[in-house]
């Protein structure tokens, strides 16, 4: 089994992250409906490559993180966010999501970063035990934040130092 390498994201991975990110559509991580025609573009002046990381396993894109700047102000500027995550479900299991976590941690230390944070579902149990596994800390819960599929669902606010 080959190891993930885990690389910036170039323009020209636009189709394939697009492809992926709708395949990997779920209510387990998402809160917005699921992707229609026509799409709206992967990348965009609010989602430049130069946001993410994206794992390659045998020559194809098998997962992606995103790292921005939450807040855009200079006091804030030692804070990053992950802001979408995902793993292709043939590849889950290969250790490509906790890749890329590792591969965030390190580059948002190499921007200047003290913090990493994110948010997820409270019912997202697998993703949670990835975090809580790579060190991010339960720093918050907005209980019932989201209903989805006809239940509410709380969102975890997560952190870590890094």
């Amino acid at each position: 089994m080959s190891e993930p390498y885990i690389r910036p994201a170039r323009s020209a991975d636009e189709e394939e992250l697009a492809l992926l990110d709708r395949a990997a559509w779920s209510t387990l991580h998402a809160v917005s409906p699921r992707p229609e025609p026509p799409y709206p573009p992967f990348f965009g002046e609010r989602h430049p490559p130069g946001e993410f990381l994206v794992a390659e396993l045998d020559g194809r894109i098998a997962g992606y993180v995103r790292i921005m700047q939450p807040i855009p102000l200079a006091s804030h500027a030692h804070v990053l966010a992950i802001q979408g995550f995902a793993v292709a479900q043939e590849a889950r299991g290969r250790g490509i999501g906790r890749a890329l976590i590792r591969a965030a941690v390190a580059e948002a230390r190499a921007r200047g970063a003290r913090r990493l944070t994110l948010r997820v579902l409270g019912h997202n149990t697998p993703a949670r035990k990835l975090y809580e596994s790579e060190g991010f800390a339960v720093e918050g819960v907005l209980p019932g934040e989201f209903l989805l599929d006809g239940a509410y669902v709380d969102d975890v606010c997560m952190g870590r130092a890094v």
